[in-house]
């Protein structure tokens, strides 16, 4: 599964050492967004999702399957430090979404927390920084992105209205800034709007990132 634009270039400013396994995380994310993206039916997605979830608890204890996302999560995140259960409960993110109603508020936060907040503290550790706050910051990135691949424009604007709740403005430490300026960026797409979303990879988006990558804001 291919990561976003945004990703993608914030991983270029990830030292080379720590790149793979920040890399393989953010491919896991990426790899349950597509599952409820692709499932035919709400049953199906829970069904793929708990096919993962055990898959990843397994890691703990035996080798991994030959799928590529599996296999380069043990070649690279499990040795620097992080469990197959803890990736395994990166799923929870995702299942929160699987309901027939809209998403009220509570099922944002859900996903905001549990999606987001999660990914952050996992991407902060395989960085080398456990203990600068970025658990809001994560919520917020979670919640603008679920806004933006919404085809759904109620769903999109209650995502945002959620994100709103997560915002943050702080100096971020040089190890972190490849996160930093995932939050920055969502920022940036908040106070666009859901109907004015930046085309990722354009030239002031990156202009920002960069500044990002100097100041830490």
């Amino acid at each position: 599964m291919d990561l976003d634009l945004d990703r993608r270039l914030a991983l270029a400013y990830v030292p080379a050492p720590a790149r793979p396994a920040l890399e393989a995380l953010w491919r896991l994310d990426v790899t349950f967004a597509a599952i409820l993206a692709t499932a035919r039916n709400r049953m199906a997605a829970q069904l793929r999702l708990a096919w993962w979830r055990e898959a990843l608890e397994r890691l703990d204890r035996e080798p991994a399957p030959p799928e590529p996302v599996l296999r380069a999560l043990q070649a690279h995140v499990l040795p620097a430090g992080l469990g197959g259960a803890e990736l395994a409960a990166m799923e929870e993110g995702w299942a929160v979404l699987l309901t027939e109603e809209p998403l009220g508020a509570v099922a944002l936060n859900a996903h905001g927390h549990a999606r987001g907040s999660r990914l952050f503290r996992l991407s902060a550790r395989l960085l080398g920084n456990r203990d600068f706050p970025v658990d809001r910051a994560g919520a917020l990135w979670a919640l603008v992105d679920l806004a933006r691949h919404s085809t759904d424009p109620a769903e999109a604007r209650a995502a945002l209205g959620a994100a709103r709740q997560a915002t943050e403005r702080a100096r971020w430490p040089r190890p972190l800034r490849p996160l930093g300026m995932l939050a920055m960026l969502a920022r940036r797409d908040l106070e666009r709007g859901a109907d004015a979303g930046e085309r990722q990879g354009g030239p002031a988006r990156m202009w920002r990132m960069l500044r990002h990558r100097l100041t830490g804001r």
